[in-house]
C-alpha cells in the first residue's frame, strides 16, 4: 500500500449526518497528499482524490435535500450500517479513511477496523476531528477519539487543549495535527456599515444563524426571534434572514425540538423579514451582519471579516457555548446591535480560533499532508491502531459504547446485527421510514409536551 498513487490517493469518509458528511468531504480534500485542493473543487474523477462516502444509517443520516444543500460531491455515495462499512473496509483498500462521527462512533469504528484489519500487512492512515468549536465534553470527547493517526483541531488553541487531555491521562497526543475549519472562504468582505450593500444595489442584510439545539427552551427561542423581527420591523430597509439548518422531520448533527420554522408562524414578521436554507457560504456571499448565539458560522464569517456578533442577551454560559468566543470582542445584545453598535474582533483571540484571515489558509493543511504523506511511506505499513479506551482501561464503558453499533467488546459484529448488503425491499424501506418518523414525532411533539408537564 498504498495501491493508488501519491498524486491521486484513495479516500474513504464515513458521517452520521449532513454536517459531519461537509466536514469529512472538505476535510478529505483539504488533507489529501499531494497539492492542495480549493473548497468543494470536484469538477472531474482527474482532480483531486478519489472519494468514497459512506453515510452510517441512524436518526440524523441526511436526507436528499439536505446532501444537495451541502453541495460536495463524492464519486460515490451510500448508506451503510456499521457491519457493512467494516466489511468493506475488510475487502476494499483506501490511502486514507477519514471518520466524520459522534465520538462514540468513532470509538466504536476505531475498535471494529482494528479487528477487521488485525492480519492485514497495510491498512489506511485513519483520520478524525471535529466540525467546528469544541465547547463541551472536551476530555469524553477527545478520548472516544483517541487512536486514529490524526485527531485534527481546528485551531493553535484547541491544539494545545488537546495535547493537555491526552498527556494528561498518559495517552499519546502525537496524533494531534494543527488544521482549520475545511469550509472556509469565500470573498473577503470590502463595505463599511452599510456601504457595501449600497455598492452592490441591494438592501443592508442582516442574517442570524440558528442553532437546532441552542437555545434549547421554548420561551429563549421565542425571545431570540421576536428580538429578530423586532429588528425588521425597526429597520424596514434591511432584510433580515432567518438561516435555517434544516426543515421540520430532518434531523442534523444536533437534535431540533423546537424547530423555529413553527414558532414563526404564530408570528406576523415584516416584509423584510425571511426564512432562508442553502449553504452557508453562499448566504455570507449577501451578509453584511452576522448575529448567532454561538453558531460555527460565526467563525466563517469573522474568516471573511463580516461583521460579526455573538449575543449575550441569554446570558454568557457554557450551555450555551458563546462563552468560547470570551476574549472575541464579538459579544454584544439585541439592544446595543439596534442601537447602532458594532463589535470589533480582537486580532490576537482571532489568529488562535483558525480563523485564518490574513491569507495564510491555503497552508493551514500542510502539516496534515505532509503527516499524512509520511505515514504512507513508512517502511512496513502502518501498526496497529490502538485507542485508549481498552477492556482494560474502560471495562465499564466501552462496551456499551460498541454494543450502540452492534459491535461485541472485541469489535467484532454481534450476531444479528444489521446490515445492507442489498437494497431494502418495499417493506423495510416502509418500516425504516415509520421507525425514523416516529423518533422524530417523538423529539418534536411528545418530548417538549412531557417537559412542560414536568415543569408544572
Amino acid at each position: 500500500m498504498p495501491a493508488s498513487t501519491p498524486k491521486h490517493p484513495r479516500i474513504a469518509v464515513l458521517a452520521d449526518s449532513d454536517t459531519r458528511w461537509k466536514w469529512g468531504a472538505l476535510t478529505a480534500d483539504r488533507i489529501a497528499p499531494g497539492p492542495s485542493m480549493e473548497t468543494g473543487a470536484r469538477e472531474s474523477a482527474q482532480v483531486g482524490p478519489a472519494l468514497d462516502g459512506f453515510l452510517l444509517r441512524g436518526r440524523a443520516t441526511p436526507t436528499p435535500r439536505q446532501l444537495r444543500e451541502v453541495g460536495v460531491r463524492a464519486d460515490s455515495l451510500r448508506e451503510v450500517t456499521a457491519a457493512e462499512f467494516l466489511r468493506t473496509m475488510a475487502e476494499e483498500s483506501y490511502d486514507v479513511l477519514v471518520l466524520a462521527l459522534v465520538g462514540g462512533g468513532v470509538q466504536a469504528m476505531l475498535h471494529g477496523l482494528g479487528r477487521v484489519w488485525e492480519h492485514r500487512t497495510s491498512r489506511p492512515v485513519v483520520v478524525t476531528g471535529y466540525v467546528g468549536v469544541v465547547y463541551e465534553k472536551l476530555a469524553d470527547g477527545l478520548l472516544l477519539r483517541h487512536g486514529a493517526d490524526l485527531v485534527l483541531a481546528n485551531s493553535r488553541q484547541d491544539a494545545e487543549r488537546f495535547r493537555a487531555v491526552y498527556e494528561g491521562v498518559g495517552a499519546d497526543a502525537s496524533s494531534v495535527t494543527e488544521v482549520a475549519l475545511p469550509f472556509l472562504g469565500g470573498a473577503p468582505y470590502a463595505g463599511g456599515h452599510d456601504a457595501s450593500a449600497q455598492q452592490e444595489h441591494r438592501p443592508y442584510t442582516v442574517v442570524f444563524a440558528a442553532q437546532p439545539s441552542v437555545p434549547e427552551s421554548r420561551k429563549d427561542r421565542t425571545y431570540l426571534l421576536n428580538r429578530l423581527v423586532q429588528h425588521a420591523r425597526r429597520h424596514p430597509e434591511r432584510e433580515v434572514l432567518l438561516k435555517l439548518r434544516s426543515r421540520p422531520g430532518e434531523h442534523t448533527t444536533h437534535i431540533e425540538e423546537l424547530p423555529y420554522q413553527k414558532l414563526v408562524q404564530r408570528l406576523d414578521p415584516p416584509a423584510n423579514f425571511r426564512l432562508v436554507y442553502g449553504n452557508m457560504g453562499e448566504v455570507l456571499d449577501r451578509t453584511d451582519l452576522l448575529v448567532t448565539v454561538s453558531s460555527t458560522a460565526a467563525l466563517e464569517s469573522l474568516h471573511r471579516r463580516i461583521p460579526t456578533v455573538v449575543l449575550t442577551d441569554l446570558g454568557v454560559r457554557e450551555s450555551l457555548g458563546n462563552h468560547h468566543f470570551v476574549g472575541s470582542g464579538c459579544l454584544a445584545s439585541w439592544d446595543q446591535l439596534d442601537a447602532g453598535h458594532r463589535p470589533e474582533p480582537d486580532a490576537e483571540w482571532v489568529a488562535r480560533q483558525g480563523v485564518v484571515a490574513d491569507g495564510s489558509y491555503d497552508s493551514a493543511f500542510d502539516a496534515a499532508r505532509t503527516r499524512i504523506a509520511k505515514l504512507l511511506d513508512r517502511p512496513g505499513g502502518l501498526p496497529p491502531l490502538t485507542p485508549y479506551y481498552t477492556p482494560v482501561t474502560a471495562p465499564g464503558y466501552l462496551p456499551g459504547i460498541l454494543a450502540r453499533h452492534h459491535l461485541g467488546p472485541d469489535g467484532t459484529p454481534l450476531p444479528g446485527a444489521p446490515a445492507a448488503d442489498k437494497e431494502p425491499g418495499p417493506v423495510r424501506q416502509i418500516v425504516r421510514r415509520a421507525a425514523r418518523g416516529a423518533y422524530r414525532h417523538g423529539v418534536q411533539r411528545v418530548a417538549p409536551v412531557i417537559r412542560r408537564m414536568g415543569e408544572l
